[in-house]
Formats: C-alpha cells, sequence, structure tokens
C-alpha cells in the first residue's frame, strides 16, 4: 500500500496531535498529515500555546484545531482530541518531527488496517539507543491505536501527570494483551526540549517529563512494561536480526 493506495473500505482514521508552542515546527508535520488519504480528520490540540502555533495550524483549513486555554500537559491535551475524534482508529503524531513523509505514515498505518496488529508504533532515527537496539521504543509518541483504548477511560487520562499517558497506555495494551507492530522510521527525528528551550532549560524539561513517567510506574515497572511489550509484538524481524549479529560476533576470548 503506497501513500496513494489505500485499502478498499479501510476504517475512518482520525488523526490527533498535540501541540506547545510548535509554531516552527508544525508546519511541515501539518503539510502531510492534512494532505494524507488514510486520513478521515486530522485534529491539533493547542495547549496553551504563546507562540503562535494556533496561527500556523489555521492555515491548513482541512484541520480541526482544538484550543485550550491553558498549558494543562499532553496527557490532557490527547484527551480532548481523543473525545473530539470520529474515527475508530486513532494515529498520533508529536507535533515536532522532522523528516516526516506519507510513506512512513501509510507504514504505521497498515499493520493496523490489513489486521496484523492492533497497535502499531514508530521507531524514529533519533529514539534512544537502547531503543533501537530492541526494536521498540515504549514511549513512542506516534502510534496507531482502537479509540476505545483511550476513549472508554477520558477521566483517567486527564488525570495523568503531564506526560504520563504513553506509559497509561501501554499498560492497557499489556492488559489486552493487543498484538503490536512497530514501523521504522530511519529518516525520522523528533526535536529536542534542549533544542527547543536551550540546553539548560530543555535539561530541566526532560527531567520534568522522565519525574512524570515515574509517577505512572516505577523505573523496575517501566522495565517490565518494556519487555512484556516486547513480547506482545507480532513483527520480530528487527530484533531478530539484531539477535543474530550478537550470536555472530567474534569471540575474542581465546
Amino acid at each position: 500500500m503506497t501513500a496513494r493506495s489505500p485499502l478498499s473500505h479501510p476504517p475512518r482514521i482520525s488523526c490527533v496531535i498535540c501541540a506547545y508552542n510548535e509554531a516552527p515546527r508544525i508546519g511541515r508535520v501539518l503539510a502531510v498529515a492534512a494532505a494524507h488519504p488514510l486520513f478521515a480528520e486530522v485534529i491539533v490540540v493547542d495547549d496553551g500555546s504563546t507562540d503562535g502555533t494556533a496561527e500556523i495550524v489555521e492555515r491548513f483549513k482541512p484541520v480541526q484545531l482544538i484550543r485550550c486555554g491553558e498549558n494543562r500537559g499532553k496527557s490532557a491535551a490527547m484527551a480532548a482530541g481523543i473525545a473530539a475524534a470520529q474515527g475508530e482508529l486513532i494515529m498520533l503524531l508529536d507535533a515536532d518531527l522532522k523528516g516526516l513523509n506519507a510513506e512512513y505514515i501509510s507504514a504505521l498505518a497498515r499493520p493496523v488496517l490489513q489486521g496484523s496488529a492492533q497497535v502499531s508504533l514508530s521507531l524514529r532515527q533519533n529514539s534512544l539507543l537502547a531503543f533501537r537496539a530492541i526494536g521498540l521504543d515504549f514511549v513512542s509518541g506516534e502510534r496507531v491505536v482502537k479509540k476505545t483504548l483511550l476513549g472508554e477511560v477520558l477521566q483517567e487520562v486527564h488525570g495523568l501527570p503531564r506526560f504520563g499517558v504513553e506509559v497509561f497506555m501501554n499498560r492497557r495494551i499489556i492488559e489486552r494483551r493487543l498484538p503490536i507492530a512497530v514501523s521504522h522510521w530511519p529518516n525520522v527525528t523528533q526535536a529536542r526540549k534542549t533544542e527547543k528551550l536551550g540546553y539548560w532549560k530543555g535539561l530541566r524539561a526532560e527531567w520534568r517529563m522522565i519525574a512524570d513517567l515515574l509517577k505512572v510506574a516505577y523505573p523496575l515497572a517501566l522495565i517490565s512494561q518494556t519487555f512484556q511489550l516486547l513480547c506482545l509484538r507480532v513483527d520480530h524481524g528487527p530484533r531478530a536480526r539484531f539477535s543474530a549479529r550478537i550470536r555472530k560476533a567474534p569471540d575474542n576470548s581465546q
């Protein structure tokens, strides 16, 4: 399936993008998402931005903009976007992606549309090295899930820490034993907070985000969650190749 050749009569996909002060970056994401044929709608939740993010979004006429009066964090913004979505499938995209194109979106949707998986996650070029080594980024912001996964518990999502929604979502995926596919995005990166805010402010923001993850699950639980997600993968190719490379490594002990 190519970006211009969707499956016949695919389920409706709603694309939800949460954004806070992403005016320099969100336009390039919307240029791809707003034109993609798989999307029945594209919804941007502006989480109280102060930099003109909403004005950039308004340039893309098909895009639905939800303005939040104050910055409450990604969890609450995502809950607002999912509540407004009409599709039975949700594709979540971060607003600060670089290198995104239509085929990456198609590749992320394909396993769920074809029925080989019920959840699809991206693995970006600048995901942490450990995530790329095992073949799964457990905090990936680019996902395809059924709306019901979070739509049934929106009150809980609203009450999560600002950046706890991915870990909460993972827990529900594991509880339901949902098959997972990983879509490799080798040329896509996400802008780091140090790039957006400067080194020290960005570093503090990164630590606050990690603290939010730990409010939802303890460190050992996060490690366990990662391996449980790996066990749910239905496309083991990249991980198997990585394991094979380890097994074939030369033995220099003699």
